[in-house]
């Protein structure tokens, strides 16, 4: 890590990075930390069929196990971002990873659906403070390129944590227990808090101002009923007229989250000052459009392949590990690309590719082998994720000052997070289908989504500028 600028006995550089003693175990604390948040919205859908068996759910009580957890990572992320500029990075991370390992616990040993939903929605809190926090450390300790690089080597990580999880998942699913994969976490949680303590820096405030829960009181309410409202328009039997009510009322009191932080100005959950720019609205509309395509994918692909190829769910977890291998050997080359040469090429490009990949899975039917269906799509939509996911991340944490490194990763995140949410809560049409069908509404989901990622290449296309200055 460069210390031109750093004097020796100082935490703090002139541009407000953080030296650190031991950068690359920064780095992978942050990992490790996030590689909770990302595990677990990935390892519950290869168990969603075991879960609807054990506790007797429906295809509405399975979209809810994903979402109990992806409502609250979506609407907090701010909160936990902004949290972690008023009260400390690293304070915030290890108190996140802590409920969120309390949460773990609660999830396996959840009796029935109600308290394992109530347990999924504290692991969403928990995420929340982990996760915009484990990418602002990164933002305060890195400079330059090696931020580049070091984004690369995270987002690589957490594509990989991703995708294994589902593979560990399905492992213990096999071994005859879906309650064990709640318990991966527990281990993974106790070494990220050691290593925390020990090698990240305790860090100042950047911002004194009071939090603004109001404004995240808003966001919940509204993002809550948007998602349960989307529930009920997703299923087989279409939109009803209490579905469209409550899209309107969605919609109402997101207009008021927006007027109540533009009020509040530099104090807002969101600070307007983010969006003065094209680019940050570029970035934040390509990782929602471009994320929810990528949360059909990820809920729906081991559930057709259990459901309607009679895969295993170990075997259905196995099937996606093209994602990782692609993922740890580009992602870290593409994130110092974007450092060099700007973020919107290699966004727009990797969009591309990964709706080209959705189109891929068209190949997926009865008789299709896993070589010549799945295999070659996953592989497009990997090398698609790996251009345009790190250098996605780095150009947000370039747009803005270290002053709003945490809002603005926590934004970031929170965009892509609702992404899956608003994805998982429309797809409902395809898990309440059966053998022939289940194919058929699966096939119009990727088409559907490989439109959605060719949106994302427009929009960066039109509102990413070229390069940094």
């Amino acid at each position: 890590m460069p210390q031109a600028y750093c004097d020796a006995a100082s935490a703090r550089c002139v541009d407000g990075s953080t030296a650190a003693a031991h950068p690359r175990l920064v780095l992978a604390t942050s990992v490790l930390a996030s590689s909770l948040s990302f595990i677990d919205g990935s390892v519950v859908n290869v168990a969603l069929p075991a879960i609807g068996s054990a506790l007797s759910a429906d295809a509405d009580a399975l979209q809810w196990t994903v979402n109990a957890y992806l409502l609250p990572l979506s609407a907090m992320l701010l909160l936990g971002g902004a949290a972690g500029d008023r009260f400390g990075r690293r304070r915030l991370l290890v108190w996140g990873t802590v409920l969120f390992a309390a949460a773990s616990f609660a999830c396996a040993i959840a009796p029935n659906l109600a308290l394992l939903l109530a347990a999924r929605f504290l692991q969403g809190v928990g995420s929340a403070m982990l996760m915009p926090n484990s990418l602002a450390i990164l933002g305060q300790t890195f400079t330059g390129e090696e931020k580049g690089r070091a984004v690369g080597i995270w987002a690589a990580a957490s594509g990989i944590a991703g995708a294994l999880g589902p593979v560990l998942g399905g492992w213990f699913i096999d071994l005859g227990s879906w309650r064990a994969i709640f318990l991966i976490n527990l281990p993974i949680a106790a070494l990220a808090v050691a290593m925390a303590l020990h090698y990240i820096p305790e860090d100042r405030a950047q911002r004194d101002e009071p939090l603004d829960v109001s404004g995240a009181a808003w966001v919940t309410a509204g993002l809550g009923i948007l998602t349960w409202a989307l529930t009920l328009a997703g299923s087989p039997a279409g939109p009803t007229p209490i579905a469209w009510l409550m899209i309107l009322i969605a919609i109402g009191l997101l207009l008021v989250f927006v007027v109540v932080e533009a009020r509040r100005g530099d104090r807002a959950l969101v600070p307007t000052t983010l969006f003065s720019a094209t680019t940050i609205v570029g970035l934040n509309v390509v990782t929602l459009l471009l994320y929810g395509a990528l949360g059909a994918l990820l809920v729906l692909v081991p559930y057709v392949l259990i459901e309607a190829l009679g895969y295993s769910a170990a075997q259905a977890g196995a099937a996606l590990l093209p994602l990782p291998v692609v993922m740890v050997l580009i992602s870290p080359f593409a994130g110092s690309l974007a450092e060099r040469v700007g973020a919107r090429m290699p966004i727009t490009i990797g969009s591309v590719v990964v709706g080209l990949g959705m189109l891929l899975m068209l190949r997926i039917r009865l008789s299709a082998s896993y070589w010549a269906g799945l295999m070659p799509a996953l592989v497009v939509v990997a090398l698609g994720l790996s251009a345009a996911v790190a250098p996605l991340t780095t150009a947000v944490l370039s747009e803005v000052g270290v002053r709003y490194t945490g809002v603005a990763s926590g934004l970031n995140s929170a965009v892509a997070r609702t992404g899956g949410l608003l994805a998982t809560a429309l797809v409902g049409f395809v898990l309440a289908s059966h053998g022939a069908s289940l194919l058929r509404s699966f096939h119009v989901a990727m088409v559907i989504g490989a439109v959605v990622c060719g949106g994302a290449a427009l929009c960066a296309g039109a509102l990413v500028r070229r390069a940094h200055p």
